[in-house]
C-alpha cells in the first residue's frame, strides 16, 4: 500500500493560500481607506458579525481590533435576534462577514441596522451580493480557488479574511499613533504588560530596606549593612546625598588590591558616581541598563541626588519582567 504524500499536500495548500494573500494585496484600494475612515470616525464600537467559519474569523478580527486601540466586539447574528441587539447603539459601525454575501442570519439584521443608521462595512466574495450592495463600503475577500480540493471548506478565503482583518487593525493602529505602552494597558496580565507597565518604583527597596552607610564608616560596617539588607550592595551617603556605592564586586577588588579590610573607610573603597535611575523608569529599561553595565542592582535617586531606593535584578525576576 503506497504511503500518501502529506508533505506535498501541505505545500500545495500553503502555496494556494499564499497566492490568495498576494492577490488580496493587489486588490486593496480606496474602499479599504474608506472603511478605515468610517471606523476612525466611529463614536461607539465596531461590531463584527458572521456565521459559521466567517464567525470564527470575525471573533479573531474583533479581538485584534480591541487589543490595538479600536473598541470592538463580536456579535453572533443568530443570537442577535434573541436579545444581543441590545448591545448595539446608533454610534457603532458594523463589519459583516459572509463569503457568499447572502447569509440569511445577517440579511435578517440589515433592516434593523439601517433603521439605526449604523454604517455597514461588508466583507464578501461577491461584490453584487445582497450584503455587498447594502453596505457603505465593500471589501472583497474573493479567492480564485480554495485550498480544499473539494472547494467546500473555507481555507484560502478564511486566510484572506483573517489577513484583511489584520490589515484593518494595523492600519488603524498606525493612524491612531497607538503605542506599545497603549497595547500593554489592554494586556496587563501578560508578560508584555509587565514589561511595559511596571516601573522600578513598584518593586524598589526603600525606607529601612535601603542599605546605606556614610563615607567615614569602616569597611566592616559597610559589610555588616550589606549583610543586614541582603542586596549585595550598599549606598554611600553624605548628609542624605548619594556619593557612592559599594558592591560585592568592589569587595573582590579590595582583596585584589591588598587593601586593609579592617581599617579602610567606605570613601576609600566605594565606587564614585554610581549609575542611577529615577522612580518612573520602566522596569524593562532598568534591566537593559543592568545588562549593558553588567551590574545586578540600580540605585533610584531624585534630581538632587537623594537616594530613594534600590532595585535588584532578583526583584525584576520575581515580578516576571524577565
Amino acid at each position: 500500500m503506497s504511503r500518501f504524500d502529506y508533505a506535498a499536500s501541505a505545500r500545495r495548500t500553503i502555496a494556494l493560500e499564499a497566492d490568495a494573500v498576494t492577490s488580496l494585496a493587489q486588490s486593496v484600494n480606496g474602499d479599504f481607506s474608506r472603511a478605515c475612515d468610517l471606523i476612525l470616525g466611529c463614536q461607539g464600537r465596531v461590531i463584527v458579525s458572521g456565521m459559521g467559519k466567517s464567525g470564527h474569523m470575525g471573533k479573531k478580527i474583533a479581538a485584534t481590533l480591541a487589543s490595538t486601540g479600536t473598541p470592538a466586539f463580536f456579535m453572533h447574528p443568530g443570537e442577535a435576534s434573541h436579545g444581543d441587539l441590545g448591545m448595539v447603539t446608533a454610534s457603532d459601525v458594523l463589519i459583516a462577514i459572509s463569503y457568499s454575501g447572502n447569509s440569511a442570519e445577517l440579511l435578517t439584521l440589515l433592516p434593523l441596522f439601517k433603521r439605526l443608521g449604523i454604517p455597514l462595512i461588508s466583507m464578501t466574495g461577491d461584490p453584487i451580493s445582497v450584503l455587498a450592495k447594502a453596505s457603505e463600503v465593500h471589501l472583497s475577500i474573493a479567492v480564485e480557488r480554495e485550498a480544499c480540493p473539494l472547494a467546500l471548506a473555507p481555507t484560502s478565503s478564511a486566510t484572506v479574511t483573517t489577513v484583511l482583518g489584520d490589515a484593518l487593525a494595523i492600519a488603524l493602529l498606525e493612524a491612531r499613533g497607538f503605542t506599545a505602552e497603549d497595547f500593554a494597558f489592554s494586556h496587563p496580565g501578560g508578560a508584555l504588560g509587565r514589561k511595559l507597565l511596571l516601573r522600578v518604583s513598584d518593586v524598589m527597596h526603600q525606607g529601612e530596606q535601603l542599605p546605606k552607610v556614610s563615607p567615614s564608616d569602616t569597611l566592616p560596617q559597610g559589610l555588616l549593612e550589606m549583610s543586614r539588607k541582603g542586596l549585595g550592595m550598599t549606598t554611600v551617603q553624605h548628609e542624605g546625598t548619594l556619593v557612592g556605592v559599594f558592591t560585592d564586586g568592589d569587595l573582590r577588588r579590595c582583596i585584589d588590591r591588598n587593601i586593609d579590610l579592617k581599617h579602610a573607610t567606605m570613601s576609600e573603597v566605594m565606587t564614585h558616581a554610581p549609575q542611577t535611575i529615577d522612580e518612573d523608569t520602566l522596569a524593562a529599561e532598568a534591566i537593559k541598563i543592568m545588562e549593558e553595565r553588567k551590574i545586578t542592582s540600580l540605585i533610584i535617586a531624585a534630581a538632587d541626588q537623594t537616594a530613594t531606593g534600590v532595585v535588584h535584578l532578583h526583584d525584576l525576576l520575581r515580578a516576571g519582567v524577565i
